[in-house]
């Protein structure tokens, strides 16, 4: 490309110095052109799929540590409550996992940026499992749970989705599979 552009520049040089008006203003068009042609060529390069991949990886990565320090600042004490541990498969059941934990949080309004990021967490899974073509379960029904023990219901949901969290960062690896 580079080398395309400095013959051509040579060529309209050599013909401008036939001393040709007109050819001054192609010259420098040209030469403009070939510019911008090797600057866009070394800055907009498209990511390839592997590479889009382990973007995608990255990021949901993020988003899991940043909801971890946001559970964190809640500064709920540690509940005795047992929860089952969760299970990661690959991305299929990571996104409805997800997708659970985020109807669970949507019943408690105080916990909002924790479902917003669960919410972010889980649609960055689903496209991720969309661009790997892994076959995805449907988004789980809306179900709302009238628990007797508002608190407690809360600290269980706030302990699963800090469990499943931490699960997925020691699993991060199978956000590679389907």
């Amino acid at each position: 490309m580079f080398l395309l552009c400095l013959f051509l520049y040579g060529f309209f040089l050599f013909v401008y110095l036939m001393n040709s008006f007109f050819l001054f203003r192609m010259r420098n068009i040209l030469a403009l052109l070939c510019v911008f042609l090797m600057a866009a060529h070394q800055s907009t390069s498209l990511l390839t799929k592997g590479e889009s991949i382990r973007n995608t990886i990255h990021n949901i990565v993020n988003i899991a540590q940043i909801t971890l320090v946001h559970i964190k600042k809640l500064k709920l004490l540690a509940s005795p409550i047992g929860v089952p541990p969760p299970s990661i498969v690959g991305l299929s059941n990571i996104s409805h996992e997800l997708g659970v934990l985020d109807i669970e949080l949507q019943q408690h309004p105080f916990l909002i940026q924790i479902q917003a990021d669960v919410s972010s967490l889980e649609g960055r899974v689903r496209s991720l499992a969309f661009s790997m073509e892994c076959p995805l379960k449907p988004k789980p029904a809306v179900q709302m749970n009238e628990s007797v023990f508002p608190e407690s219901h809360l600290y269980m949901t706030v302990t699963k989705v800090q469990h499943y969290l931490e699960e997925l960062l020691l699993n991060k690896g199978k956000l590679k599979l389907c």
